[in-house]
C-alpha cells in the first residue's frame, strides 16, 4: 500500500513536515488521536496552507484565523516545511481584530441554502423567517454556486462539500435530528436576535401576508370559517396559515430555541 503524507514510518527525501494545532470545534473534523494535541503532517512539495488543512480534513469554511510560527497568514501562504500552524474556528472566542481574518463580513440579513438532507431544518428555519433555500433537486455544484453567487450560508451534513473553492460561507451540521439541527445552527450562528418567527412560508420560503379571512374563507377547512378576522396568505404559492394546534407546537420549540 502506498503510504499517504501524514502516515508514520521513514519519509521520502522529497517530503517536508510541519506541525499543527486544532482548537475548540474544529477538532469535530479530526480523528481521536489528532484531537486537542499538536501533531505533525508531512507533506510533498510547497502546498498553501488552505490545501493542507483540508487535506488533513477540515473545511476552510469553518476557519477563522491561521498563525503560522505565531504569525497570522491568509489561505494562500505556502509551506516549506519546519512550520507551527495553529488554526482557529469561526467561534473561537479571541479577539483577533488586529490580525488577518479568514471569514467573510457576517451578512447582514442571515441567508441560507440547505443540501438535500436537510428539509426539516430548512423548514424550521423559514419558521423563525430565515430565508432558506431547499429543494431536493439541487446537486452539490449547485448548492455552491448558489452559496457563492447569492452569498448564502450553505448548511450541509457533507464536510466535502464546504471544501469546494466556491464556498465561503458554510457551517458543516454535527446532529443529524432537525430539532437538534436547528437548535445547534441558532446558537452557533447567533441567529437569536435576527429571528422573526411566522413571517415566511414554510413550503415555498416566500414571505407571509394578512389577509382577510372573509377573502379566503372558501379556502378554508369549513370547521375553521368565521373564527378569525385575519389569516396568512403565502406571497408565492398562497398557501395559507392560521394559528392552531400546528402553531401553538412550534411556538413551543421556538421558545425552546430561541432564549
Amino acid at each position: 500500500m502506498t503510504p499517504r503524507p501524514g502516515d508514520n514510518g521513514q519519509a521520502p527525501r522529497d517530503e517536508r513536515q510541519a506541525t499543527f494545532r486544532f482548537y475548540q470545534e474544529l477538532n469535530d473534523f479530526l480523528p481521536p488521536e489528532r484531537r486537542k494535541i499538536a501533531f505533525p503532517y508531512r507533506f510533498r512539495g510547497t502546498p498553501s496552507v488552505q490545501d493542507t488543512i483540508q487535506a488533513i480534513g477540515v473545511p476552510h469554511t469553518e476557519i477563522d484565523l491561521i498563525l503560522v510560527d505565531g504569525r497570522s497568514v491568509g489561505f494562500d501562504q505556502l509551506l516549506f516545511g519546519g512550520e507551527r500552524v495553529a488554526v482557529y474556528p469561526l467561534f473561537e472566542r479571541l479577539d483577533i481584530s488586529p490580525l488577518v481574518r479568514l471569514r467573510p463580513k457576517p451578512l447582514r440579513e442571515p441567508r441560507f441554502v440547505a443540501d438535500v438532507h436537510l428539509g426539516r431544518l430548512a423548514r424550521y428555519l423559514r419558521t423563525l423567517g430565515f430565508d432558506t433555500l431547499y429543494s431536493n433537486d439541487y446537486d452539490d455544484a449547485a448548492l455552491a454556486t448558489i452559496s457563492a453567487t447569492d452569498a448564502r450560508v450553505l448548511l450541509t451534513r457533507d464536510k466535502g462539500l464546504l471544501k469546494r473553492s466556491q464556498v465561503s460561507r458554510g457551517y458543516w451540521l454535527r446532529h443529524t435530528d432537525p430539532r437538534q439541527q436547528i437548535a445547534e445552527v441558532v446558537t452557533a450562528l447567533q441567529l437569536s436576535a435576527s429571528a422573526r418567527p411566522f413571517i415566511r412560508c414554510i413550503r415555498c420560503n416566500s414571505l407571509l401576508e394578512p389577509v382577510s379571512e372573509l377573502a379566503v374563507r372558501q379556502q378554508l377547512p369549513v370547521g375553521l370559517r368565521g373564527r378569525y378576522a385575519e389569516v396568512s396568505r403565502c406571497s408565492g404559492c398562497a398557501q395559507l396559515y392560521w394559528p392552531g394546534s400546528h402553531f401553538d407546537r412550534l411556538r413551543a420549540l421556538i421558545n425552546e430555541i430561541i432564549q
